[in-house]
């Protein structure tokens, strides 16, 4: 083993360096589980949770009453991804390059890094964003949020839905797009309102309101096919309650997929389907916990939202990514060195392995990983750029 990977480690951490830096708001949002990533590519893990608890009247007796019986509830996670992206080099790649070999393999490392960063992020992204209990629908969900000067409306309502679902209050962030973040650093970054000039001269997005506030590349719209149609809720339900009863309010058939999000007539809130269905004269709509915020008389129109952007709000705890490296056989493989390097802004680390071939080399950059959501009433977000 005389060539080992001693030569590239410099690559590597100016790399990592570039890649710290990426537009990434959900990767240092969540819990990163190292429980978890100890599964096996497929392999599912589960996390219990308690179910929410009743309360009733103490009546003296010879014995305490005979309940307290509870189902245990649990989410799964799996480690559903295991990634490379591969570099490689030629001996005569080498004589052409003699001068520019460690500038291009830099920048070649950049790319492969930034392809497995910006993946993970979009996987956090898309879990969290059709995960969410529910989501606050803004006045004019038109438009881009933090449009007028010195008003956390927006943010605020975002929050007020985590504190009615009960979330802890630390530890919370709001990852949003970039167009969020332009207006709100156009319209939210005068000096006198922060007390300081991070946002207006530096760039910074702020903590208010107790969340921390972050942009991520991977914060899109996400389509609704059955966008703008109609229902109506059928008979009496109760606050709380998450199986809906529903008719068909117009002609058509109505299809839900698990992860649109429904508007109920008289709510500030947009709920979250859970389970696919279709509504053909009559059905049901399953949505998130907690389910309903107030009772439904009947008749109430059920309105199937837009298509849209997705803002996301959760605390820490709420979203979990299992990082690993990828599995090695006991024996090893043919690998000839390899080696990891850790983000220390993220916590992710990289494997990086070097396989010798006939007049060639290739350097190997891989990460293993799953994400999910196990907590989804401490998530939320907003809807807004409708379509």
């Amino acid at each position: 083993m005389s060539v080992t990977l001693t030569d590239l480690i410099p690559d590597l951490y100016v790399s990592l360096d570039v890649v710290s830096r990426e537009m990434v708001g959900m990767i240092p949002s969540v819990s990163i589980d190292a429980q978890v990533a100890r599964a096996a590519i497929g392999q599912q893990v589960r996390t219990f949770v308690a179910p929410a608890s009743s309360a009733s009247d103490i009546v003296a007796g010879v014995i305490p009453p005979d309940d307290g019986d509870q189902s245990i509830l649990n989410r799964s996670i799996t480690v559903q991804k295991s990634r490379r992206v591969p570099i490689r080099w030629t001996g005569e790649n080498d004589r052409e390059s003699a001068f520019n070999a460690g500038s291009i393999r830099q920048q070649q490392i950049q790319q492969a890094m930034r392809t497995l960063v910006n993946e993970i992020e979009g996987d956090l992204y898309n879990a969290t964003a059709v995960g969410a209990s529910r989501m606050y629908r803004g006045s004019n969900p038109a438009l881009t949020p933090f449009r007028t000067a010195n008003e956390w409306t927006d943010a605020a309502n975002v929050r007020k839905v985590l504190m009615d679902n009960g979330s802890p209050l630390n530890d919370i962030s709001m990852v949003m797009d970039t167009a969020t973040g332009a207006s709100l650093r156009g319209y939210q970054a005068a000096v006198n309102t922060y007390g300081s000039d991070q946002l207006i001269r530096q760039g910074v997005l702020l903590d208010v309101g107790g969340m921390s506030l972050r942009e991520s590349a991977a914060v899109g719209a996400v389509a609704s096919a059955s966008a703008g149609l109609e229902m109506a809720a059928d008979g009496v339900h109760a606050a709380g309650a998450t199986s809906l009863s529903v008719t068909e309010a117009e002609a058509g058939d109505v299809v839900l997929a698990a992860g649109d999000l429904i508007h109920i007539a008289g709510h500030d809130e947009l709920y979250m389907v859970t389970a696919g269905s279709t509504v053909s004269t009559s059905g049901t709509v399953t949505i998130e916990g907690p389910g309903l915020t107030k009772a439904l008389a009947g008749g109430e129109v059920i309105t199937v939202a837009e298509t849209g952007v997705r803002n996301v709000a959760f605390q820490r705890n709420a979203v979990i990514l299992a990082s690993r490296l990828p599995s090695v056989p006991e024996g090893g493989d043919l690998a000839q060195d390899r080696t990891t390097i850790t983000d220390p802004r993220s916590g992710l680390s990289f494997e990086v392995a070097m396989y010798p071939q006939y007049r060639q080399m290739q350097w190997e950059i891989s990460a293993a990983w799953g994400v999910g959501v196990i907590k989804p009433e401490h998530v939320t977000g907003q809807l807004h750029s409708v379509i």
